[in-house]
Order: C-alpha cells, then structure tokens, then sequence
C-alpha cells in the first residue's frame, strides 16, 4: 500500500488550476450506456482510481474506452453484458449508476449491491423505488440487483423523492430520457453534478425542463447520440485546496471553477478570517493572522456541502474559540476526529455533531484513512502539523484527488509517496 509522508510547517501559496469534477464524471461516464450511436469524447476527467474502476466496469458490459490527456472516449455499441459483477461494483457505490441506463436502454440489468466508503448506511432504496415507479420489477438476491421490464420499455412516471438524493435523481433522469411518455422528479437534487447531468443528456438529444431546480420534468425519447463534452470543476478539490491554504497560512488562486457553485464554502472561509476574491474563473483567497472559529452545517446544495466536512473540521482545529460542526446528510461521517485528536486536536463527538476547541498545537504522528474526504482532512492536519506525518491507506485519497501531492508539492508542501507493508 501507499502512504503519504508529510513533513509540516510550510506555508501553501500559489496558483493552480482545478481538475475535473469525479463527481459528475461518473454519472456522465454511465449515461453513455444509454446508445450505441457513436463514440463520445469526454474531456476533463480526472484521473482517479473511481475513474479507472467504472471504465473496467464498462469494459465487463462491452463497452470500448481509451483515456489519454484528461479525455476519455467511449463507445457502447457493442454492450452485450447487463450484469455488474461485485468484484467491481465493490470498490465504489457510484457503480449504481449502470442500473438506470442499463434498464432503460436494454429492459434488464443485474448489478451487485455496492461498496464503498466506510461510513454510516446510504441505502439505495431510493434508487430501486424510482426504478419501481418507471415500471420496472426488482428483486434482491444472492447480493445482486435485479430489474426487468415487462415489454422492455420503461414507462414516464412522477417520482417524489422523500430526502434528496444526488445519486437517485441522477439514476432517475437517466433511466427518464428513454422512458415512455413524461417523467416529473420532485424533490429531484440541486448539486451541480445533477446540473451537468442534465445539460450532458439535453446535448444527447432528451428532452428536460427544470434544469438546477427542485422539479425536473423529462420527455422520453426512442434514441440518444454519442457527443462531445467538457467536464466542469472539482468543487470539492477546490475547497480543500483552499482549506490547505488557510491552514497554514497561506495564499492561493485556484482557476478554471465557478464561484457561484462555492458560495456557501466561500462565504464560511469569510466567517472564519479569511480575505476571498473570485472572477468569473477564479477563487483567490488569503489567510487571515487568526482564524477565528466558523459553525458549519452540512446539508445538500446549495448549503454547504458534506463532503467539505471533514476538511472544515481540520481547519477549525487552527481556529481561535469553539466550533460545532453538524452533518445532516450522512450522520455518521466522522470516522477522522480519532485520528485528528492523535495529532493533538482537540474535538470531542456529541449525537451528530463534532465540537472543535482551538486553535491547537497538531504534531506529526502516524494516522490512518478510513474514507475519501477523512484522508483529506488528514492531509490538512499534516500540513500544519508540527514534524513528520504518516497517512496510510491513501488509496482512498486516490479515489477522489487527482495527484494531490504533486498539487500540493507545487505550492510548497513536502509530501512524498512512499509503499508500506500492512500487517
């Protein structure tokens, strides 16, 4: 296994400029399930272990992809299996994703209960319920997903999500777009990553109105089209590349991102200090002499996002006062205050919240990853951390963060990669 070994105390500054988003990449990489007509050019996919694993798992169904530069082409003409095995499916929930285009194209699709990040449960009923209500008939069996549709056309359908779901909503719009007749989501998810989505299947030819709202509306269609596409920004990787320069004190310009999509981050890093510009393609952001401590709820978008977290909560361990931090997404995403607390924070755990008393002397110790953005706030800790910091486990950094270190390295962190042997 790899670890990162982070030698602490040095200031982040500098330019950079964002990868693409993994988490539209991939709801993006499974709509070109939904045609055989033509070859899609997708650009700025960043190169990550998810990225890898959902193309071998397009390669288990027939598809035929090639990656080069940041793009990644695909063909699914020659799509002949509709099962996705667990050997595959295992390593990222994400591969959910197949189930509605699968279905929708084909009438049937076999996928494996998924794996994942290790934290809390994040059922996929809501899912399967969509599916049910497009008219397919499902069954849970020996670990697998089962659909089918009788007639093998899905049928239009008003889906009311009781909680909002990124992932559900996107399985229902691409299940919706060869559907019979009209689908209505509501309750559908605003995230960007169902923003990009829709604008991806409308550019295939669907028809969808509603875009960036709560209420889609879908027109079904017999065909869709391979096109030509480029990939927007990895909020998250900017908010944690941000956070990387506040922590230590820094500065840093991080182009090719919308601002508007980081108001609810951008506006908590001004509570906390922070001096914070933005151009139409840029973020700059300086660091204050004193943090000063910030509450943070997470909530879906356009509230600030659960999967900033974890990283916030490193940063308010530099921050002067007590901060509480709330997770309504995904109540149990705390894996990382343990490992915190080794570097010397200071974070106790209350019901579904995180209490940070800062600002607190962090010194380098050897932690562990337990998921994708835990490792990230492991990394920030690091940075700021007095000594020598161990993460091990960082495969689940490389599901998310395309060459962090390199990244990092560039605006004055020393990080090395090194291998380690687990016992």
């Amino acid at each position: 296994m790899d670890k990162l070994v982070i030698r602490g105390g040095r200031r982040i500054s500098g330019c950079i400029t964002a990868s693409g988003s993994k988490n539209t990449s991939l709801p993006i990489i499974a709509a070109t399930l939904l045609t055989g007509n033509g070859t899609f050019s997708l650009h700025n996919i960043p190169d990550l272990k998810d990225i890898l694993t959902f193309t071998q798992l397009l390669h288990h169904l027939g598809a035929e992809t090639s990656f080069s530069g940041n793009t990644l082409t695909v063909s699914s003409r020659n799509v002949k299996s509709l099962q996705a095995p667990y050997e595959l499916v295992k390593k990222m929930r994400a591969s959910i994703y197949v189930l509605g285009p699968l279905l929708a194209r084909f009438g049937h699709a076999r996928v494996s209960l998924p794996g994942g990040c290790a934290f809390g449960p994040r059922p996929i009923d809501l899912h399967l319920m969509a599916m049910e209500k497009l008219g397919a008939t499902i069954t849970i069996e020996t670990g697998f997903i089962d659909a089918t549709v009788k007639g093998g056309k899905l049928q239009g359908a008003h889906i009311d999500f009781p909680i909002s779901s990124v992932g559900a909503t996107g399985n229902a719009l691409m299940a919706a777009v060869l559907a019979e007749g009209t689908t209505t989501i509501s309750n559908a998810a605003m995230e960007p990553e169902i923003e990009t989505l829709c604008k991806f299947l409308t550019a295939m030819g669907a028809t969808i109105r509603g875009t960036g709202s709560t209420e889609l509306q879908i027109e079904g269609t017999d065909s869709l089209n391979a096109i030509e596409f480029h990939n927007v920004f990895d909020r998250i990787e900017t908010g944690t590349l941000l956070a990387a320069a506040a922590i230590t004190g820094g500065d840093i310009t991080v182009n090719g991102v919308d601002p508007e999509q980081l108001k609810a981050v951008l506006k908590k890093f001004i509570h906390a200090g922070c001096s914070v510009e933005t151009t139409v393609s840029s973020v700059t952001l300086k660091s204050p002499e004193k943090l000063l401590s910030t509450d943070v709820t997470a909530k879906p978008y356009p509230a600030f996002p659960t999967d900033m977290q974890a990283q916030w909560i490193a940063l308010m361990t530099q921050a002067e006062g007590i901060s509480h931090i709330i997770d309504k997404v995904y109540h149990e995403r705390f894996n990382h205050i343990p490992e915190l607390n080794r570097l010397g924070a200071h974070i106790d755990i209350r019901k579904n919240q995180a209490v940070v008393h800062g600002p607190q002397k962090l010194s380098g110790t050897t932690v562990m990853s337990t998921d994708l953005r835990a490792s990230a706030s492991l990394v920030l800790a690091g940075l700021v951390a007095e000594g020598t910091s161990e993460v091990l486990r960082v495969y689940h950094l490389d599901r998310g963060y395309e060459k962090i270190e390199t990244k990092l390295n560039s605006l004055g962190a020393d990080i090395t990669r090194e291998k380690y042997i687990e016992f």
